[in-house]
């Protein structure tokens, strides 16, 4: 993935918008054209029919299904070229495996951005939900902006985030990610915060003022010097409660500091892909299905 310094503007010349038409989908829809038009990009609308309704059909349902694939491409070509009215465009169609699909659409038309609509929830083959969205994320080479079903509605005409939330660990992801939170916090001239969620396991084994003063040390040093004069940053440290996961505190934290942003900083995958996107309650996916606002997840390059 493209490095990005702090203060430089982040260039979006390509959005990849995918869908499943599904009103999850359609959520995310403005955000895209908001984005397009603010960022002068073009966007690239796709819809992937999953390969395993056409690949299983018995040989004599084989005209049958490819006429089917000939009209969803059509309807799915018509519905895209409306939805993406007003705004430089080209509607992407194929059938095969979401996420191979997707990639191979990133990297041809050297995509800038990828903007999903997600419920979140597991159990579905349906494009763009729940372990499906976590692996598209996990494993995008560019950032990837997830619109879940408790964000509101983007304007229609330009998108104004007015308070960012980094949510970080101190790893490499989280650090990865807090150049792009940076140079959008200074683009659109908004607060951004830094917010640390110390584990409820680890919060009563020393003192947890001194430890909340460690932290903040650490969550200011983050900050370049250089952004310093045009960049309001507002530092957190919360402690996560014996009954709740860190993703919660986040989501709580969020919503109370009316964030209408949270940049993650997510790492890639490793080993089998399915051990990955079938883990039941990973940090980013719950805050991704939970979030009252989009998220902003940056994959660190492997």
């Amino acid at each position: 993935m493209k490095t990005l310094e702090a203060g430089k503007r982040i260039a979006l010349k390509n959005v990849l918008f995918a869908t499943d038409f599904s009103p999850y989908s359609n959520l995310a829809l403005p955000y895209a054209l908001a984005i397009a038009r603010q960022y002068g990009s073009k966007v690239f609308g796709a819809h992937v029919a999953p390969a395993e309704d056409y690949l299983f059909a018995a040989p004599e349902a084989w005209a049958a299904k490819i006429n089917q694939s000939e009209d969803l491409k059509q309807e799915s070509t018509a519905i895209l070229e409306d939805q993406l009215r007003g705004v430089p465009h080209e509607v992407l169609f194929e059938i095969g495996d979401v996420w191979k699909v997707l990639s191979s659409f990133i990297e041809k038309h050297e995509i800038d951005l990828l903007v999903v609509g997600t419920h979140g929830r597991t159990g579905t083959r349906k494009l763009l939900m729940g372990s499906v969205a976590e692996k598209i994320f996990r494993q995008a080479t560019c950032p990837v902006l997830s619109v879940g079903p408790n964000a509101p509605c983007a304007p229609v005409g330009e998108i104004r985030f007015q308070n960012i939330l980094l949510a970080t660990n101190f790893g490499e992801e989280s650090l990865a990610a807090l150049p792009y939170a940076l140079s959008l916090s200074e683009e659109h001239q908004t607060r951004l915060a830094l917010l640390h969620v110390v584990e409820a396991s680890a919060a009563g084994i020393v003192d947890a003022d001194e430890v909340k003063s460690s932290l903040m040390h650490r969550l200011r040093d983050l900050v370049p010097p250089e952004a310093e004069p045009w960049c309001d940053v507002q530092c957190m440290v919360e402690f996560g409660r014996q009954s709740a996961r860190p993703a919660e505190r986040i989501v709580e934290v969020a919503r109370d500091w009316a964030a209408d942003l949270i940049v993650l900083g997510v790492c890639p995958p490793h080993g089998p892909l399915g051990v990955v996107t079938h883990m039941a309650h990973t940090t980013a996916q719950q805050i991704v299905a939970q979030a009252t606002c989009p998220v902003l997840t940056l994959r660190r390059s492997a």
